[in-house]
């Protein structure tokens, strides 16, 4: 009986610890902090786009003063995109992320407009600033893309992770865990390449 009992003692807890860790009570938590830093990295190019828009406004701003009214609006448009935020709280919530989406649509839109405007005067492209701010925002743009990418792919990994066994059960039991709501398009017509027609 002694003998019993000091096997179930050691075994006992040996078998409570394997059958914890592999129910997700580690996983679950790790996973919904990978999707809380994808979306800051999502916040953080976001930011970088805003912080480099006045640049390339007030670069523009001095060659193509007949085009104020974009300008302008690309001024606005960035700091509408500028106040709305979305927490890691609010990362279940897709209303939230489609509010986020639609004022960041807005200012993509503002910036297609004011690269248009290169297009109908040459002059503003062999200013070598402009041509650097240019690629500057190219390649936020591809950065903003990569980070939403990135995001979604972290939500798929924790959505699936809590709506699967094992981790299914610390999932619900432990931590109440909810789906993350995934980055969408909101930009109208997002699915379709843009048509672009030069002339008149």
């Amino acid at each position: 009986m002694t003998i019993l009992r000091t096997i179930l003692r050691l075994v006992l807890p040996a078998s409570l610890a394997l059958a914890l860790s592999g129910c997700g009570i580690n996983t679950v938590p790790t996973k919904e902090e990978a999707v809380k830093a994808a979306w800051g990295e999502v916040q953080n190019q976001y930011q970088r786009r805003a912080d480099l828009i006045p640049n390339l406004v007030a670069t523009v701003e001095g060659f193509a003063k007949q085009e104020k009214d974009v300008l302008v609006e690309v001024t606005n448009a960035r700091a509408r995109a500028t106040q709305v935020t979305v927490s890691p709280d609010q990362l279940g919530d897709p209303a939230a992320l489609q509010r986020f989406g639609e004022a960041q649509g807005a200012l993509s839109q503002s910036l297609g407009r004011l690269l248009l405007v290169v297009e109908k005067y040459p002059e503003l492209k062999s200013n070598q600033n402009f041509l650097a701010l240019q690629a500057q925002l190219e390649g936020t743009e591809n950065r903003i893309a990569i980070a939403r990418r990135d995001y979604n792919q972290a939500v798929q990994d924790y959505n699936t992770t809590i709506r699967t066994f094992p981790a299914i059960v610390a999932a619900k039991v432990i931590y109440g865990a909810e789906p993350k709501a995934p980055f969408e398009a909101t930009a109208p017509n997002a699915d379709r390449a843009p048509e672009v027609k030069f002339g008149s």
